[in-house]
């Protein structure tokens, strides 16, 4: 996945700095794993198999995760992902016809644990999701 745009909450320093142009992986990631979620079956077919192939140690568990975050995002409208030490992740796709598929994502340098952040975030991130839904349907 590559970031288009990076916004901070604070200028604080952190020990992460995600800049546009930033490519993570996908199949690691809350955003590569919200994609994953809503993309054409072939698409999404094509990408597990370069996955599993790069990926053979461990591939049982990353299969996994990414078939529960796709239930996730049909269930709750977003996924999560900590895939680094202490960073929490969310992700919600935006799906229009006619217009390639975007990902809005949250994350933050924490310690606690993903059901409380979930909790704290997930609503903030769905709200933004149909913000931009909504922008983007009156610019079509």
């Amino acid at each position: 996945m590559v970031y288009l745009e990076s916004v901070r909450y604070n200028r604080r320093v952190a020990l992460r700095h995600v800049v546009a142009g930033q490519r993570v992986p996908m199949e690691l990631t809350s955003l590569g794993r919200a994609y994953l979620a809503v993309a054409p079956e072939s698409t999404r077919r094509a990408l597990l198999a370069l996955f599993r192939s790069r990926r053979s140690t461990g591939w049982g568990q990353l299969r996994d995760e990414i078939k529960s975050a796709k239930l996730s995002i049909e269930q709750r409208g977003y996924c999560s992902a900590a895939w680094q030490p202490e960073v929490i992740a969310l992700s919600a796709p935006i799906v229009l016809a006619d217009r390639p598929i975007y990902v809005l994502n949250v994350s933050v340098a924490t310690a606690a644990n993903m059901d409380d952040v979930e909790q704290e975030l997930s609503g903030p991130l769905l709200s933004l999701r149909e913000k931009a839904t909504a922008a983007l349907l009156a610019s079509a």
